[in-house]
């Protein structure tokens, strides 16, 4: 669920804060999710955004593999990005985040391309999914904060013919998406019920890491 934000692009909107001791701190987004950059941006926290090039997939695989939990497999995506960002910015502040969707005990990854678009969009057809956000912040090598969070999404029935206008009108975009929808934009016709934070839904716990960067000073 990605959309263009004002800070989508590699190390954009750098500032610094007053931490706890006063000392000036950078806060860094390990991401390169667009949707994430703008909820921040529109959040009023300004951000260096540098996203962290890691291979997800063998850790994503290697957790389900071993019957990991959904959160504890996106935490540990959101800080294996952030620890390898860290590396790069020793004194920043930085927050890694992930998302995993789960159905049936399936874990879903984004589709590659157009049918496999389609193929993911039958599969869920008629049932219900969840989608689990995770964040941490990592400073200097070491995590010092996490958090994560789920949502439950209830997709009506989807004939193949609605599948196709839908992908037609949705475009290229909702291809960065692992559901295949962006619920800000038509993604919303999808559905017939949703449980669970927006927020949670778009790819960021953002209440609960804003409480966090409250606590850092981030947020006057």
């Amino acid at each position: 669920m990605n959309a263009p934000g004002p800070n989508s692009g590699p190390e954009s909107g750098t500032r610094h804060f007053a931490g706890p001791q006063g000392a000036s701190t950078k806060l860094v987004l390990a991401s390169a999710s667009a949707v994430r950059g703008r909820l921040l941006s529109e959040a009023g926290i300004a951000f260096e955004q540098v996203p962290a090039a890691v291979d997800e997939a063998e850790l994503k695989a290697s957790m389900h593999a071993e019957s990991a939990s959904v959160a504890d497999a996106a935490t540990a995506l959101a800080e294996f990005k952030a620890t390898r960002i860290s590396a790069r910015h020793p004194q920043a502040l930085v927050i890694g985040a992930d998302q995993i969707l789960e159905c049936g005990g399936a874990w879903f990854d984004k589709p590659v391309d157009r049918s496999a678009a389609a193929a993911a969009l039958s599969a869920l057809s008629g049932r219900e999914h969840r989608l689990v956000s995770a964040a941490c912040a990592v400073r200097g090598g070491t995590r010092i904060w996490q958090a994560s969070d789920s949502a439950t999404l209830h997709m009506r029935e989807l004939d193949a013919d609605f599948i196709e206008r839908y992908l037609d009108a949705a475009g290229p975009t909702v291809m960065k998406s692992v559901g295949v929808y962006q619920l800000e934009g038509l993604g919303t016709h999808l559905f017939s019920r949703i449980e669970g934070d927006y927020f949670t839904i778009l790819g960021l716990p953002l209440l609960p890491l804003l409480a966090f960067l409250r606590e850092h000073g981030v947020v006057p």
